[in-house]
């Protein structure tokens, strides 16, 4: 009498038709690897996320990202002095938080920052609003110009021999 062979090869060959389903269906019931990591990444930004929110990050990250901006733009106008050899003016309006730069340029400081400017008298447009002028030379009338935001702030700086516009941290003026 011949007995009856199961053929070699996976566990699941070896085993009833039924046995093989439950043995799948028990592999599949948890989570990936990459789920959990998933899970884990997903919860991680919306922690992050919270803690900027409650801890006024998002008012911090504007108040470096608009100094950045405006020293970017006074180091644009700087440049386009030299480059056309026509003073240039850089315009601040500390009240309408707005600036108006070279070429046209112009833009507004998020609303919830004080802006602060020092620079020569001789060249102000107008009462309350700041100028610096570039010249053609690479000199410029100088000046600062102050963004705070509480217990922080960033000072942008104009040398008026060099016209070189540096920013830096700074102690809030009060």
């Amino acid at each position: 009498m011949h007995s009856i062979r199961r053929p070699r090869g996976w566990p699941w060959l070896r085993c009833t038709p039924r046995a093989a389903r439950a043995r799948i269906a028990a592999r599949q019931a948890g989570f990936s690897l990459l789920e959990m990591l998933l899970v884990m990444a997903l919860i991680a930004a919306t922690g992050l996320l919270a803690a900027g929110v409650l801890t006024g990050g998002f008012d911090r990250m504007a108040l470096r990202s608009s100094a950045k901006e405006l020293t970017a733009q006074l180091r644009f106008a700087r440049a386009h002095a030299i480059a056309t050899g026509v003073p240039q003016r850089f315009t601040v309006d500390p009240a309408a938080h707005a600036w108006q730069g070279a070429n046209g340029r112009g833009g507004d400081f998020p609303e919830q920052l004080i802006v602060h400017f020092t620079g020569a008298r001789e060249v102000q447009p107008a009462e309350g609003v700041g100028a610096i002028v570039f010249f053609g030379d690479g000199a410029s009338t100088g000046g600062r110009l102050q963004l705070s935001l509480r217990d922080a702030a960033w000072n942008i700086d104009v040398a008026w021999l060099t016209g070189e516009v540096t920013l830096r941290r700074g102690e809030v003026a009060r």
